[in-house]
């Protein structure tokens, strides 16, 4: 064989190896852009604190409008003026709360009805939400996040981490309840689902009704069977959020996914998460995403900054991208130091963490 017909030969079967491997391989499709932005949901709603979010990029936030009184819903008017700041820069509200159904205990609640299960306070109370629903409509705030708590966010002290900084840190065996039990008394798991049920009755046909997403947050820390403070904790297991989602199958219904008490929940967090993250991100049921990390898991943890934990963070978005989330994903919890007022540093730098991994998980779309 001469030389041309040697090259000639050996280019046609490169060229026909290349064509079946091309056949054989799956196409390449180019993925869909992230959706999800950082947030944050710090107050006040002020043109200071304001500038400073974004100073660190942060344009989507769950804001804060000012109520005059002692009044448990915001006028469409305070809404208004809260919105109408943001609109002089590059902020928007995605998301606000009432000034009731706070992660606080309920020995401090002000307005503590709805889970002690009190009438007729308690149908007070949740026509103020009903109204607040309506008013946001009308304001364009299209999401409201909400607690259903007993005991708040329980937790025993704090532990020294990385430089000068302390880690809000929960140990069960060395957890003392004082007092044993709260003026709710005792509430069983029957006793709680009935008080959630009866919210969850009045509630979402409004928000149905308005097109308002309500997102709850589970209770933090998930505590053990037999309950802590006589309170059994429902919303402090998968299988209690699970049961939550389902007791009113509707598109504004849901979580405000605290992926850190989630976390809380597991007892193996670095491999568990991304499932659970995959179950109620494809059920469109993560309205709001607190997104921290901790070290441990359930009965003992600490909360740590985002890059040292046990989660990965890294592969903890690429599953938010997989299921399409799109709201937004904050900082919430964070470490505190000596000379960092208000954690401002902290967040800061847990802003830029979040923008840079939404930015990273996006160029592979590119």
């Amino acid at each position: 064989m001469n030389r041309r017909k040697f090259i000639t030969s050996t280019g046609a079967v490169g060229l026909l190896a290349a064509n079946r491997l091309a056949e054989a391989s799956p196409k390449v499709v180019l993925a869909k852009p992230a959706l999800m932005k950082v947030g944050d949901q710090t107050a006040p709603t002020n043109e200071t604190h304001l500038k400073y979010l974004a100073r660190y990029s942060v344009r989507n936030i769950c804001g804060s409008p000012k109520i005059e009184g002692d009044r448990m819903y915001a006028t469409v008017g305070e809404l208004y003026r809260m919105v109408d700041l943001v609109g002089k820069g590059v902020i928007s509200i995605d998301c606000t709360a009432p000034p009731f159904l706070e992660s606080s205990h309920i020995d401090k609640e002000k307005r503590p009805a709805i889970m002690l299960a009190q009438s007729p306070e308690r149908d007070r109370d949740i026509e103020s939400l009903q109204t607040m629903i309506k008013n946001c409509a009308q304001a364009g705030i299209p999401s409201i996040k909400y607690n259903m708590s007993i005991l708040g966010v329980v937790r025993t002290g704090r532990t020294p981490g990385r430089g000068d900084a302390m880690y809000s840190t929960w140990k069960l065996s060395e957890a003392h309840p004082d007092p044993p039990l709260t003026r709710a008394g005792r509430v069983d798991a029957d006793m709680f689902w009935e008080r959630i049920t009866y919210f969850l009755d009045r509630v979402i046909p409004v928000a149905n009704e308005y097109k308002i997403r309500m997102a709850c947050h589970p209770h933090d820390p998930g505590m053990p069977p037999e309950g802590y403070q006589g309170v059994n904790r429902v919303l402090g297991t998968v299988d209690g959020l699970k049961k939550f989602i389902s007791i009113h199958e509707s598109p504004y219904h849901g979580l405000n996914f605290c992926q850190g008490t989630v976390s809380e929940m597991l007892t193996d967090p670095g491999t568990q998460i991304y499932d659970v993250i995959r179950y109620f991100g494809s059920r469109n049921k993560i309205f709001n995403v607190h997104f921290r990390n901790i070290r441990g898991h359930r009965n003992e943890f600490l909360e740590v900054y985002p890059d040292e934990g046990d989660v990965n963070f890294v592969k903890a978005i690429q599953v938010y991208k997989e299921v399409g989330y799109p709201y937004m994903l904050m900082p919430d919890h964070v470490p505190v130091a000596p000379n960092d007022p208000n954690g401002l540093q902290s967040f800061a730098f847990c802003y830029g963490y979040i923008r840079a991994l939404i930015q990273s998980v996006d160029s592979m779309c590119a």
